[in-house]
């Protein structure tokens, strides 16, 4: 498994805590009781729910530690810098000529580019980073290049 740092925003990381709460005090003991119940239907090697119950099970548990294992390499960024200069954890408005864009700067695993949370390790984010409000950055795209303006950091 890889050792790479995983950047987290502190509201990442409380959702990730939340997650890995929610697993090992209710998933895991609805995973076992339904595992029980699938058991007392009777023979197992024909038991589609007991099958079921047991992938969901192993599904949980690998969850878990996968969280934990995140969790152990987090680094926590705050947007408690300067608010003049793009980093992860900040709120960027770019503008192009379709417009205006807003933006969130976050690790990978919080990514959601529908909801306007960009990966740190996107290209987009990185041309950004760093960047301060009315510098133009260069994003290098398939279609070609595509030229930005900051136009406000949060």
């Amino acid at each position: 498994m890889s050792e790479e740092q995983i950047i987290l925003t502190p509201e990442g990381l409380e959702k990730l805590k939340q997650e890995l709460h929610e697993l090992k005090s209710v998933k895991r003991k609805e995973a076992a009781e339904r595992i029980e119940s699938a058991k007392a239907l009777g023979d197992l090697s024909e038991n589609a729910e007991y099958q079921e119950a047991k992938e969901n099970s192993a599904w949980i548990e690998g969850r878990i530690i996968e969280l934990s294992n995140l969790l152990t390499r987090a680094t926590v960024v705050s947007n408690t810098s300067s608010s003049d200069i793009v980093t992860v954890g900040k709120t960027v408005v770019i503008r192009n000529g379709h417009g205006n864009k807003t933006y969130t700067i976050v690790g990978a695993n919080e990514a959601d580019p529908i909801h306007g949370r960009i990966s740190s390790s996107s290209p987009l984010a990185n041309a950004l980073l760093g960047g301060r409000i009315n510098d133009e950055v260069e994003v290098h795209t398939p279609g070609g290049v595509q030229k930005y303006q900051i136009i406000k950091i949060e």
